[in-house]
């Protein structure tokens, strides 16, 4: 069990990193034969806390929840490589990439419990994505495959939870990361990327000058930003749009949540849904306009049975704050809407 201190400690655990040398083994990311430690890699130096200086760190306006777990996410672009960008701000990488994201909650010690670190490695056949859990020293992290769980004991809003945390198998990566019938990476999209390290998005976006036209998404959580419908769809773009989309996993559920949708009903808004059953839990539509006690949407987000939750990979918990967001923005719908 793994005994853990108030979430607020993990972001200065999350700045107090250092970095190690350039040890990045590029033969090792573009190899054939997937590395069975993450040591081989070369990102890290002896522990998750000493990233190689070769990595850009960066962050996301509003990122996806995965249990109230404190995320260190990496870029690494291998030497001469230059990105370039779809009209959307989607950014594409060349072969020898790598897109690296820890997990972790704050510890006893005061820094960061790192347990996972999933890797992203762009080979000459495509994208691959592994999951790599941390041993117990912290010394290397070992390929898992077939992913595992990992109790963790953490406390967030003065309430303390005990979960089995779930390290994602390589299938399970995939769901979330196929796109028609290839492997990509969902996080970076320019407007909902930040840069912690000063000339990072500086150096980027000389590779494509035309992301600086482009505007930054509305945090989820920023009571200074956008407006409320703003953030719930940007919310609901990262939760879920990476399934449901018309190239995603959930295609054929016509609910369509990636920012795709042209119609109200493609969001959700006064849709029935297309398979009824325990999951619609007797309620009508995804989404009733101001009403999200009936709303299929909310109940599924607010449940943590398998065979009902949304999203159902990568969380065992509730998150309260952003089913409050939805609530609030079907709330604010007009009932006569639908």
């Amino acid at each position: 069990m793994r005994l853990l201190l108030p979430f607020l400690a993990c972001f200065v655990a999350a700045v107090a990193t250092s970095a190690a040398p350039d040890n990045v083994s590029d033969a090792a990311v573009t190899a054939t034969l997937n590395p069975s430690t993450l040591s081989d890699l070369g990102f890290f130096d002896g522990s998750a806390a000493k990233q190689s200086n070769r990595l850009i760190p960066y962050e996301l306006r509003t990122p996806l929840f995965s249990d109230y777990a404190t995320k260190q996410r990496f870029m690494y672009l291998p030497a001469g490589a230059s990105v370039t960008a779809d009209k959307d701000g989607r950014l594409i990488f060349p072969v020898g990439t790598a897109l690296i994201k820890s997990f972790g909650y704050a510890a006893a010690s005061g820094g960061l419990d790192i347990i996972e670190t999933r890797v992203l490695l762009h080979k000459a056949s495509g994208w691959v994505a592994l999951p790599y859990v941390w041993r117990a020293d912290g010394s290397d992290a070992d390929l898992r495959i077939g992913g595992t769980r990992v109790p963790v004991t953490f406390e967030h809003a003065g309430t303390t939870s005990s979960i089995n945390y779930g390290v994602p198998n390589k299938n399970q990566c995939k769901q979330c990361h196929l796109v028609a019938n290839d492997i990509m990476p969902i996080g970076p999209v320019w407007q909902n990327l930040e840069f912690p390290r000063k000339g990072d998005r500086q150096r980027l976006s000389k590779m494509v000058p035309s992301l600086t036209r482009l505007q930054p998404f509305a945090r989820w959580d920023a009571s200074d930003e956008g407006t409320l419908d703003d953030k719930a769809k940007q919310y609901l773009k990262v939760n879920c749009g990476h399934c449901h989309a018309p190239q995603g996993s959930a295609s054929n559920s016509g609910l369509f949540l990636d920012g795709s949708a042209r119609s109200p009903v493609a969001l959700g808004i006064g849709k029935r849904p297309v398979a009824a059953g325990r999951a619609s839990g007797d309620l009508d539509f995804i989404i009733a306009p101001g009403r999200p006690d009936q709303s299929i949407l909310v109940a599924r987000m607010e449940s943590t049975d398998p065979g009902i939750a949304m999203p159902e990979l990568g969380r065992s918990t509730v998150h309260k704050e952003g089913v409050g967001l939805l609530r609030d923005w079907i709330a604010a719908m007009p009932q006569e809407s639908h």
